[in-house]
């Protein structure tokens, strides 16, 4: 997630109460909710820790599904606001 400053600035889906009531439901953190909105639309995620046990927790998705109502809820979060820079404003020497 980027973090930016200013009225339209994207907010971290990990916080939306959408995603912490269905994290709930299944016993499961948020990011494994969202890991699994991922799974369920057939979309490829690219988790980053280097932590051990959040290691271990992005692996344990697959043992859970989404139904399709929770999906959809998930789906409407979309705000339309992106999460990071435009990737034609973004060069190799922004990651130096």
């Amino acid at each position: 997630m980027y973090w930016e400053d200013g009225r339209n600035a994207a907010r971290n889906p990990l916080d939306h109460p959408t995603v912490t009531e269905i994290a709930a439901r299944h016993g499961r953190t948020a990011a494994q909710v969202v890991l699994r909105w991922h799974l369920e639309h057939g979309l490829s995620a690219i988790p980053k820790s280097v932590r051990p046990h959040r290691i271990a927790e992005n692996f344990d998705v697959f043992d859970f599904a989404l139904t399709a109502n929770e999906v959809a809820a998930i789906d409407a979060i979309d705000t339309g606001v992106r999460g990071g820079p435009a990737p034609d404003a973004v060069g190799p020497g922004d990651f130096s």
